[in-house]
């Protein structure tokens, strides 16, 4: 493999997961204040608004801009570059298209789709929200073009200022709206609006970028047609994107089945069920963490894999294969089972400002860290099969994992010796078939299969021993200093005994770090 292909894969996702490091710090910026505000009852319609909002982002833009990023970076290997600006062109209109429906579905439709979801409080943030689903519509077909292209800048540069946007915007706002006295569920509305400013101005950053560097190179390639290139962007994206509306559609269908469960098998009252799933909102919001860290591997993954097999290096591809699940399993593993070791200790330290609700949502933080890893091995194995062309074997490991999640959710939840905690606990069950079913199908279908015991002992491993000497310190450093400087010490300390365990045992290889910056530097720390 060359060295400049490893270098494009690595150095791309290192920089994505740079940026989504930076993002995701702004984002902690934005939502735990607001969490701290709004409390139960408005981060419940906060919530609620945001995941109609991800699913109709999902339709639109999940599957779309990867399989425009896997034929730009078709036409990218071959040189083709008139078939690469058509593709962009066909993609473009699909995207604007999509985009106009789908807000539109969500602003005019906000009632009933707040109804599905048993929390009619919710209809003002959706509607706020809804137009910035076309704003990301047009941002993804820019996105896919330039990822295709193997440049991952103006992603990163986009989605930071995008971040920024939402934290001012939805801060003051929210601030004002209370201040005003209005109630919670129009502050979530306001905390909200910044989202939909800050995609917007990600749009027309993207926009003036691509309208800069626009180079015109000649070429004599004859392009395709608009409708083959259509069929195939459908024939690949619809696939994925059904694919990729798994953990989108699970939460959706998490909360609408543990809310209409909450009021009509136990009898409780709207707001009485509303506010016991605000509750456990605030532990999704931790869980959904790591997979953050892995979606820029899978972004940079598949114009990899792809550009990899068309070229019949094959040696290539098994590499990226290779480097993705280390990738996962050293940056997932550890997230999961620190967020479960110190579930509260996390939450009293975010939350101060409610006790009880983190009190309440660190139970389900327990859980669900562990199922935050197994939600990361998912977007993982969903990108490596989608990347191989076997996009349709992750949708029906999907529908077998939403099948788990309706039977053992109805089973737990509408027990009333278990109630809302019978939740997170559908949801470990869920993602661990979904996982199951992706390896089984990753082993049969991918000629160079991965040895899944060399990827994950080591990591599970030095996870489970900064597992035990996180919580061992929290506990005697608890002793000496208040609780939230015992937590922040023993989270650093994890870090640190972590990184010098992956070390010791070989977890992180040379081939893992080439093409990052000054790796020549850390690869002398590094046994192999």
């Amino acid at each position: 493999m060359s060295s400049n292909t490893k270098q494009s894969f690595m150095g791309g996702a290192a920089l994505l997961t740079l940026t989504m490091v930076i993002t995701k710090l702004i984002g902690a910026l934005f939502k735990i204040p607001i969490a701290n505000l709004l409390d139960k009852e408005g981060m419940s319609a906060f919530y609620a608004a945001y995941n109609i909002y991800n699913l109709l982002l999902v339709i639109s833009t999940a599957g779309l801009p990867l399989a425009l990023s896997r034929l730009v970076s078709e036409a990218e290997a071959l040189g083709h570059e008139n078939q690469k600006r058509r593709v962009f062109r066909t993609a473009s209109t699909l995207f604007l298209t999509l985009g106009v429906l789908c807000s539109a579905v969500m602003f005019f439709l906000a009632q009933p789709l707040a109804a599905l979801l048993h929390n009619s409080m919710a209809v003002p943030a959706i509607r706020v929200l809804s137009p910035a689903v076309l704003f990301v519509c047009v941002l993804s077909a820019v996105r896919g073009y330039t990822q295709g292209q193997g440049n991952m800048r103006p992603t990163a540069l986009s989605e930071i200022i995008e971040s920024m946007t939402k934290l001012i915007v939805g801060m003051v706002l929210v601030w004002w709206l209370l201040g005003q006295g209005y109630s919670k569920y129009i502050g979530a509305a306001g905390a909200i609006a910044g989202v939909t400013v800050g995609t917007f101005l990600g749009m027309v950053t993207l926009l003036v970028y691509l309208l800069r560097r626009r180079r015109y190179r000649q070429s004599y390639d004859t392009p395709q047609s608009r409708r083959t290139i259509l069929r195939r962007l459908l024939s690949i994206g619809v696939p994925i994107t059904i694919g990729a509306c798994g953990m989108t559609l699970l939460n959706l269908l998490d909360q609408s089945l543990v809310q209409g469960t909450l009021q009509n098998s136990l009898g409780l009252s709207e707001s009485v069920a509303t506010a016991l799933y605000g509750e456990y909102t605030y532990a999704v919001n931790l869980f959904a963490l790591p997979t953050a860290f892995i979606y820029p591997v899978t972004i940079s993954l598949i114009p990899a894999i792809t550009a990899a097999l068309t070229r019949r290096d094959y040696r290539a591809a098994k590499s990226h294969t290779a480097s993705a699940f280390r990738m996962t399993a050293l940056l997932a593993i550890p997230a999961g089972v620190g967020l479960s070791v110190l579930a509260q200790p996390i939450m009293d330290l975010l939350y101060f400002a409610v006790p009880d609700t983190a009190a309440a949502a660190a139970e389900h933080l327990r859980v669900l860290g562990f199922a935050s890893i197994l939600v990361c091995f998912m977007t993982m194995t969903n990108a490596i099969l989608q990347a191989y062309g076997k996009e349709r074997i992750p949708l029906w490991t999907l529908l077998s994992g939403g099948v788990m999640k309706v039977v053992t959710n109805y089973l737990m939840v509408a027990n009333p010796a278990i109630g809302i905690r019978g939740a997170p606990v559908s949801t470990l069950y869920c993602y661990g078939l979904i996982v199951l079913l992706n390896l089984i199908a990753i082993w049969r279908c991918v000629p160079e299969k991965p040895d899944y015991f060399q990827v994950f002992w080591r990591p599970a491993l030095a996870a489970a021993v900064m597992g035990i000497a996180a919580r061992c310190s929290y506990n005697l450093l608890c002793r000496v200093v208040s609780g939230r400087f015992a937590v922040l010490i023993a989270v650093m300390l994890a870090i640190v005994t972590y990184a010098v365990l992956a070390v010791a045992l070989g977890a992180v290889t040379r081939e893992d770090i080439a093409g990052l910056p000054k790796s020549e530097k850390w690869a002398r720390f590094l046994r192999n």
